[in-house]
């Protein structure tokens, strides 16, 4: 009878110690900005992004160019003009200024959805191959280590180079 208790307490000691290492969760973490700026997808992006931003830049530029030149033009004229063609003059500039704001602010908010357009399916990629990766090795959270986002201490797995495997590069 004695033996058979201390079988009890045995099987119920090794029962609640499984339950205890099995009630610990895994965590990995990884570093998502290093990913992503590595992605060869990532670095084409940003490329044809610098490009459409050049192309912006530089339709802005001609215009502020054109618009300076113009008002170079009027103020030099403008002693030998009528009070009301420099005045018609002005209103002129005001509207090619407010065009050239106008254009600013168009070409940012197109910037930012090309951006958007262009990183997210980028982003996705990653997601799945992290969670892929995760759930190869068993991992139940995974944190994001990028600086800045407030991980103190990332003594556990760092799953970046199976997911850049994963990824392909």
């Amino acid at each position: 009878m004695k033996n058979v208790k201390k079988m009890v307490v045995a099987v119920v000691l090794f029962v609640a110690a499984t339950a205890f290492v099995n009630a610990q969760s895994k965590v990995a973490h990884i570093n998502v900005q290093q990913l992503l700026s590595e992605m060869p997808e990532m670095k084409a992006a940003q490329a044809e992004l610098k490009k459409l931003e050049e192309t912006y830049s530089a339709d802005i530029e001609a215009s502020v160019k054109e618009f300076q030149n113009k008002a170079t033009q009027y103020q030099n004229e403008s002693p030998s003009k009528t009070r009301e063609e420099n005045e018609k003059r002005a209103l002129e500039l005001q509207g090619f200024e407010k065009n050239i704001q106008e254009a600013r602010q168009a070409a940012l908010g197109e910037m930012q959805k090309k951006q958007a357009e262009l990183f997210q399916p980028i982003s996705e990629r990653a997601k799945a191959a992290i969670e892929k990766v995760a759930a190869a090795q068993g991992f139940d959270y995974v944190v994001d280590a990028s600086p800045g986002l407030s991980l103190i201490v990332a003594k556990g797995k760092d799953l970046l180079p199976e997911v850049k495997v994963e990824l392909g590069f």
